[in-house]
């Protein structure tokens, strides 16, 4: 088979189309057609030699963890999937830099770490879905519950989390401001659950924010980080919270506890996906809410761009380039 590779960290050119040798799948494995690998920015912080990487690589490795596909063949002992089930992993129940692997033609997955795809959702709609929907459910599900009177701002709001964080909000009641880089994007965030958009690049997004509500926001949702994190301390009403699920521009600096006192008692959180869906029994729960909100046409998945899978590349240079919202995705 082919798979799309690094032998060392840099920019996308360090990509690298190649034939790889895959084993047959091994006890409790099922190997997978791709069908719609899914690019998540955590895929690009691997490739850069990213800030959470506490050991050296063992290069080369195939980048990626979450794609949707076609059952090929199970390994010994699996016995509730068979070839041409569709399904859809996300993560191998590790750090997103360990056990990677979606950047290919075919893969072979541990089956507890696979998902059986509705006959509602398409193979697209999956792969797009699962990494950045499990997010979405880990702040709202696990940390910060939307309701009536709320007012929650979202960083990022045509980013593909951001998107679905958006209409959730929205669908919980919550009044919903976004912050956007375009005029594109903002349309695309308006359509999906966005009461009101904020272009972050024209306008200082704190003054914008209390122009909308003087009191402050009940929460911030917060993918993008370094740049947006410390100001959003001022856009926040006394004893709101602060979520920072990403870092797109960079790490958070450290927060002072005492700041965050003088700023209205405010809460901060930065959960891990890791610590919502490393148990099966949770992933397979929260798999089933998300699959459910779809079907329902609660939360509809954008899809900014397709891009043929030998050509990682280029959706990594568009993708640190901002320039579509929604999700990306690889096609082998």
């Amino acid at each position: 088979m082919k798979a799309v590779r690094i032998h060392a960290n840099g920019d996308p050119e360090v990509l690298r189309w190649e034939v790889v040798t895959l084993p047959p799948p091994g006890a409790g494995e099922v190997r997978i057609r791709h069908t719609a690998i899914s690019i998540n920015f955590s895929d690009i912080n691997v490739r850069r030699g990213g800030f959470y990487i506490a050991q050296p690589l063992q290069f080369p490795i195939i980048l990626g963890n979450e794609a949707a596909g076609v059952v090929a063949s199970v390994g010994p002992g699996v016995t509730d999937m068979q070839p041409g089930d569709r399904v859809v992993y996300a993560g191998m129940s590790a750090a997103f830099y360990e056990k990677t692997g979606s950047y290919a033609e075919e893969r072979n997955v541990p089956a507890d770490r696979l998902l059986t795809i509705p006959p509602r959702v398409s193979d697209r709609q999956a792969a797009a879905m699962m990494v950045k929907g499990f997010t979405a459910s880990l702040v709202i599900n696990r940390v910060f519950k939307p309701k009536p009177g709320d007012t929650i701002l979202i960083h990022a709001a045509a980013s593909g989390v951001g998107i679905l964080l958006a209409q959730w909000s929205k669908h919980l009641g919550a009044t919903v401001i976004g912050t956007v880089g375009s005029r594109d994007k903002a349309e695309v965030a308006r359509a999906h659950g966005c009461d009101h958009t904020i272009l972050y690049r024209e306008t200082d997004f704190t003054a914008a924010v209390k122009a909308i509500v003087p009191q402050g926001v009940s929460a911030v949702f917060d993918g993008v980080g370094r740049d947006t994190f410390v100001a959003s301390l001022d856009c926040v009403r006394p004893f709101g919270m602060l979520v920072n699920y990403g870092n797109a521009s960079g790490h958070v600096p450290p927060v002072d506890l005492l700041l965050l006192a003088k700023k209205g008692s405010l809460s901060v959180c930065r959960p891990a996906l890791s610590s919502h869906i490393g148990n099966v029994a949770g992933m397979r729960a929260a798999a089933a809410e998300l699959f459910d909100l779809v079907a329902r046409g609660v939360l509809k998945i954008e899809i900014g761009r397709t891009y043929p899978l030998h050509d990682a590349a280029a959706a990594h240079r568009d993708i640190e380039a901002r320039k579509y919202a929604g999700a990306m995705l690889l096609i082998p």
